[in-house]
């Protein structure tokens, strides 16, 4: 029996909040099944699809007006709780104010009880159980109050409670050093939580520390068990003739692999050939991680648990030991490794593939080619490099030919391709940012991603038809409630998706960013387009790819990296056999929760590289204050506005507190700040000139002040100043200046020269 059907039999069945004993009566389960019933009674509380409540009973959520779901706190002190499970007529999102947590901490699973709705859609309730707690670690400044007791400050403000460390608990902590602790008292209403400190980081701006902080508060495991390790070590290095036996040969076809400088795995490498009626034979290969990683094994268990490579700027946390990763399975250049191939032949005129195979391979990579390379022979027409590579370069000049054929079907149904420049951090050897620069996206890179996006359309596509279950990369399309609001928006900057907010189709919003292009506001525009859209996940079910404008889209090219594309390798060799019926219904029991687990590993990581970046960014930022720089607006709200300097890619903060020059009011729909007085407004798009007032490490915020602004403060300051007495000032009991008031007196001195 499935969590499903049991779920549907008592909805059908039973009215009321059960006992099991109750349910297994209404329900008329066998005596035989009784046992088998009752794991799946618990499987369906752990996945928060039925409520125990007092008395041993089991109900159903959304019958008894409660929601499961994970708190997300506030350092002011609220919190939210999304609902794992939305109903079609129930609160997607419940406020929780700071009386009603109930001594739940950010990240905890919890139930929360639906009291009131308020300003028509808002939903507001009370925490009525923690689950699951979130966490039993956290990262932290480890400091001693007046009175001798130890405590720990969360790194993670919205952890807002300070953790008791009891005498002896410390392991030689000293104030002001990072620290990781494990809770051993959750907090109550009468008494704080209490933890024991069993990992000292050391200083907070030492080399290495920030990495390790980051890697801490996101629970990212940092090393891999030595069963695992002794899994990968097993394997050994070199591919075994027995490991080639009934696979396809590919080892004389040219094939080569073009990654970053820096790549140290290599999961994918092509091979191009023309066939004799002028369509192109595209081959795909994929390293053939699911040979070596079997299911059930401490390799596998490690990776579904990681779900995900999380990389860094110094290093990277990998889903699998270097050993595998960039050993065995990796397709280093001259030697033989196993793939999983997905072979095309793609219609010259039209992009179209035409017709494709699956195969267990073997290759032999030809050269191990980097980005910059490729792009130096096919656009800089490098004659070293052409002359180096004379054997490959009709491969790439191949290459580029298809490129432009593939891209231009994919542009031509709409496919969504932002193509916004990104930030590259240069790191100097003590671990501190040297420069952030603009990183260069160049042809070869597009022309890798083009293939890939191919062969996981492809390989999506031949699961479906055959039947077989797999985890697809889906991506629904925009609430249209958004799809409004981001309308009036660009709207009032001259642009239009230019049709219906409730039936858009991808090529919307694809013209809308071709119309963009180039122009100040393009950035935020896109920021915003991004927002207005829903997030890609994994999911059992082929719904579908909108920013691709795909119906078949799944991850099959990055095994060595990401969970998802593992299973969907294993998928691919078993839609080549039979599936029993055992397995049919274990796959689709296992897979929904699989793409749950798997999309929240990688908003997990996702998070954690984003923020690690920024706080390096802010450090970056620290002997810059009072530079000034020029920026764009890419973020408007009540509090101020959010900018990114042209120069170093930093993000900072002009708060409207020092926006005083006027009252200025946030007008929400329209992204912009408009002054009351004067009417000036600050909308997204807009190129401003700014100074940076304060680093604040302790927030890792930088705080900027618009330079107009503060200049002209600074003037009708000294017009109201009143005359100076000739008498010399006391210095006894003078107050230091704040930031602020010291950066308004640095633009008066800068306009008075």
């Amino acid at each position: 029996m499935t969590n499903e059907d049991v779920l549907q039999r008592i909805r059908e069945k039973v009215d009321h909040p059960a006992t099991a004993k109750e349910l297994l009566q209404a329900l008329r389960i066998p005596r035989e099944s009784r046992a088998s019933f009752k794991r799946v009674l618990r499987r369906l509380v752990d996945a928060g699809e039925l409520i125990e409540i007092r008395g041993e009973r089991f109900g159903l959520p959304d019958r008894m007006n409660l929601v499961v779901g994970r708190v997300t706190t506030n350092p002011r002190g609220f919190g939210f709780v999304e609902a794992e499970r939305p109903s079609d007529d129930g609160p997607t999102s419940i406020f929780i104010p700071g009386v009603h947590l109930n001594q739940a901490i950010h990240g905890d699973r919890v139930v929360v009880r639906v009291e009131r709705t308020r300003d028509g859609d808002r939903a507001e309730g009370r925490i009525l159980r923690i689950l699951e707690r979130g966490t039993s670690s956290i990262v932290g400044r480890y400091d001693v109050s007046e009175d001798g007791r130890g405590f720990v400050v969360p790194f993670d403000r919205r952890l807002v409670m300070d953790v008791e460390v009891p005498p002896g608990e410390s392991m030689g902590a000293t104030p002001g050093e990072m620290v990781t602790l494990t809770i051993t008292t959750w907090p109550t209403q009468t008494r704080p939580a209490q933890g024991r400190v069993f990992e000292v980081l050391g200083d907070i701006n030492a080399p290495g520390v920030d990495t390790a902080v980051i890697i801490r508060k996101y629970n990212l495991p940092d090393t891999h068990s030595e069963e695992a390790i002794a899994e990968a070590l097993k394997l050994g290095t070199t591919v075994k003739p027995r490991d080639r036996e009934g696979r396809t040969d590919f080892r004389a076809w040219p094939t080569v692999t073009i990654d970053g400088e820096h790549a140290r795995d290599f999961d994918d490498a092509i091979s191009l050939d023309e066939l004799p009626n002028g369509n192109y034979w595209l081959a795909v290969h994929i390293a053939d991680v699911s040979h070596y990683v079997r299911e059930g094994t401490a390799l596998d268990r490690e990776a579904g648990d990681r779900s995900t490579s999380v990389y860094f700027p110094e290093r990277a946390v990998h889903m699998f030991p270097s050993e595998l990763s960039t050993g065995l399975c990796s397709l280093n250049p001259h030697v033989d490794r196993l793939v999983q191939s997905c072979l095309m032949e793609v219609d010259r005129r039209t992009g179209m593939v035409l017709r494709h195979e699956m195969h267990d391979g073997v290759i032999h990579s030809h050269a191990r080619m980097t980005y910059t390379q490729v792009n130096q022979i096919l656009t800089d027409k490098d004659p070293v490099l052409r002359k180096q590579f004379a054997e490959l370069v009709p491969l790439f000049e191949r290459m580029n030919d298809l490129f432009e054929i593939l891209n231009q079907r994919r542009r031509r149904r709409g496919s969504v391709d932002f193509d916004l420049k990104e930030s590259e951090i240069l790191m100097g050897d003590d671990g501190m940012i040297e420069a952030i620069v603009a990183a260069q996206r160049n042809i070869a890179h597009r022309l890798i991603e083009e293939f890939m996006l191919l062969a996981n359309e492809t390989v999506a596509e031949h699961l479906e038809d055959h039947g077989t279950p797999t985890l697809y990369r889906v991506h629904e399309d925009p609430d249209p409630l958004k799809v409004e609001e981001f309308e009036a928006f660009i709207g009032a900057l001259g642009y239009s998706l230019s049709g219906p907010s409730d039936r858009l189709e991808p090529r919307h919003f694809q013209r809308l960013v071709e119309k963009i292009r180039g122009t100040p506001e393009e950035k935020p525009i896109a920021m915003l387009m991004l927002r207005t859209m829903q997030k890609a996940r994994y999911e059992d079910a082929p719904i579908g790819h909108f920013g691709l404008a795909t119906r078949h889209y799944t991850h099959f090219t990055s095994p060595i990296r990401r969970y998802p594309d593992l299973v969907v390798h294993r998928s691919l060799r078993a839609s080549r056999g039979r599936l029993d019926d055992d397995r049919l219904a274990e796959l689709q029991e296992d897979l929904p929760d699989m793409g749950r687990h798997t999309s929240e590993r990688e908003r997990r990581a996702n998070d954690a590289e984003r923020e690690l970046v920024q706080w390096k960014k802010v450090r970056f930022m620290v002997d810059k204050v009072g530079d000034e720089f020029t920026g764009f607006v890419t973020g408007v709200s009540a509090f101020g506005l959010h900018i990114e300097l042209v120069e170093h890619f930093v993000e900072g903060m002009v708060h409207v507190s020092t926006m005083a020059d006027d009252y200025y009011r946030f007008l929400e729909k329209a992204h912009l700040l408009k002054g009351e007085k004067y009417g000036r407004i600050f909308r997204l798009g807009d190129k401003v000139s700014v100074q940076v007032i304060r680093v604040d490490l302790e927030r890792r915020l930088v705080d900027l002040g618009l330079t107009e602004i503060l200049e002209s403060v600074a003037r009708s300051e000294k017009n109201r100043r009143p005359r100076r007495s000739q008498a010399p000032p006391s210095r006894k009991g003078a107050k230091r200046a704040g930031p602020l008031e010291r950066a308004f007196k640095k633009a008066a001195r800068r306009k008075k020269r």
